[in-house]
């Protein structure tokens, strides 16, 4: 569906939303979990399934909490290119970073058989959903202003 006047139209694809989705999750997950394996080799931690969903474990009062923290916050930044290759419009990349992390908050609440309690775990999320959102916007959106080429033929001098 093609509207005159209109850079580009929009045509509502459920399929293509929830493929998504689906690929943003597995970004998600996937680059958390290597973050936090790699983090985890620094301080000569064996990585666990409690780093990815247990929100007790996040914190400052320990080396581990911290490091926990730093893999979040680098996956925010991991997404963000994610959104960049797999999303590329600036518009949908904070619709997007929400139902990511809301996705994983109901992850959390299952794995703990109830709701993320404390400020620390919700802090980290409201930060790791800004950070994703503005940066993968900032980079969805340079890539949207590029000067599109008008004329594809050779200049000739005349």
């Amino acid at each position: 569906m093609k509207m005159a006047g209109q850079f580009r139209s929009y045509v509502w694809d459920p399929v293509l939303i929830i493929s998504q989705i689906a690929l943003m999750q597995f970004i998600y997950y996937g680059c958390l979990g290597l973050w936090i394996a790699l983090l985890d080799v620094l301080i000569h931690y064996s990585p666990s399934l409690d780093q990815l969903f247990n929100f007790e474990l996040l914190g400052f009062s320990s080396v581990h909490g911290r490091i926990t923290m730093m893999a979040f916050i680098l996956n925010s930044l991991t997404c963000a290119l994610g959104l960049l290759y797999f999303i590329r419009r600036g518009k949908q990349c904070l619709d997007f970073t929400v139902t990511v992390h809301l996705f994983h908050m109901m992850g959390c609440w299952i794995y703990n058989a109830h709701l993320p309690s404390t400020i620390t775990w919700w802090l980290l999320m409201f930060v790791c959903i800004g950070l994703m959102a503005v940066t993968g916007e900032y980079l969805c959106l340079r890539t949207e202003l590029n000067e599109i080429p008008l004329n594809s033929a050779p200049k000739s001098n005349v």
